[in-house]
């Protein structure tokens, strides 16, 4: 059946209604708060239609109709109205992501914070794993004799060390050699492209001095492993215990451990985040994950040129204010990228194509 632009409106009512109040809404209610110029018992008909096609649901029969996930689809491709955020809201934005930030874990956690507070759903945020770190930098730093500290950066700005043994009769200068040399091969490589030609390489140019090369490699193995995992952080959890969607006990005791498994958050974000969109909204059986049925989640990434480089998400009930964290994550993220492009150098011509 074609949804013609009398369903289209009426579908829009009752959403935009049942977002407000999350209570059933019923003809009568649409006939009297929206002037769609249609009798009661036509928009009922209506109704009746839109529940046969799937986009709404009736959760008891003397009820009125409520948004199925189906419809929540259709209102967020089509008929939802774009919104803006208040110069308080950017203002709250903008002077939280300003404030001088070293790190971009440190960056994100900040975003989700602000996420939270501005749009009363949950957050999460998470930095880059293993597989899209990209190396900025690697050092040997002489410590004692027979101790080197090997220190890795990468590009997202998380820094990671690692103490190795090595022979006692390696000299310091010898030491920042060897140091330029990784620095020089390691530089710009994603962890994936580090293989054994290039191993092969850094080796033929150490010469005599090779037998420092297991040691230094394997302080750099370690540094690697250590941000093999991307760190998860969670702001705003309690604020859905204030919708009554989560008003039953044993379904917020649910929400809540959930929220807790920062394992099933990473995998959320990676199957979401395998998406062209820069903004992603998975709305409820949408989501690949069976404890997240009842929840809709709105994401971006941040990249530098086609690495990602971090994530930001927004969870809520599916009656959440969609156009509300939509106006919200897109400015969050034009802040995000502008710090972003701090951290690591960039200018502005190039924060201009990340935008």
């Amino acid at each position: 059946m074609f949804l013609d632009d009398r369903k289209k409106r009426i579908l829009q009512a009752i959403i935009d209604d049942y977002i407000n109040t999350a209570e059933p809404i019923g003809s009568r209610t649409v006939a009297r708060k929206h002037e769609l110029g249609l009798s009661s018992a036509t928009i009922r008909n209506e109704m009746a239609d839109l529940e046969e096609m799937g986009y709404l649901a009736q959760p008891h029969t003397s009820s009125g109709r409520i948004p199925s996930d189906k419809g929540y689809r259709f209102y967020v491709d089509q008929l939802m109205k774009s919104s803006e955020l208040t110069v308080e809201e950017m203002y709250s934005i903008r002077s939280a992501m300003e404030t001088r930030i070293n790190e971009l874990s440190q960056l994100l956690k900040r975003a989700s914070v602000v996420m939270s507070k501005i749009t009363r759903y949950a957050s999460m945020a998470a930095t880059p794993g293993k597989q899209n770190s990209v190396l900025k930098a690697v050092q040997v730093v002489p410590v004692e004799k027979g101790k080197a500290l090997i220190v890795v950066i990468t590009n997202a700005g998380i820094i990671k060390n690692s103490l190795v043994s090595i022979p006692e009769t390696v000299l310091p200068e010898c030491l920042i050699k060897v140091s330029n040399i990784f620095n020089e091969k390691l530089k710009g490589l994603t962890i994936d492209r580090i293989n054994l030609p290039v191993i092969r390489e850094i080796e033929l140019l150490i010469g005599s001095t090779s037998d420092i090369l297991l040691p230094v490699l394997n302080g750099v193995t370690d540094c690697i492993n250590q941000i093999d995992c991307s760190e998860v952080y969670l702001d705003g959890t309690t604020n859905m215990l204030n919708y009554p969607e989560f008003n039953d006990v044993v379904r917020a005791r649910e929400f809540l451990n959930l929220m807790d498994t920062k394992e099933l958050l990473n995998k959320v974000l990676d199957d979401i985040n395998n998406s062209s969109n820069y903004i992603n909204i998975t709305i409820g059986g949408e989501n690949k994950i069976v404890e997240m049925r009842d929840c809709s989640i709105i994401t971006t990434t941040y990249s530098l040129g086609e690495i990602v480089i971090g994530t930001i998400g927004v969870i809520g009930p599916t009656r959440m204010e969609y156009s509300k964290v939509l106006a919200a994550m897109d400015y969050m993220r034009k802040k995000v990228n502008e710090e972003i492009n701090k951290l690591t150098g960039k200018s502005t011509k190039d924060i201009k194509k990340n935008k």
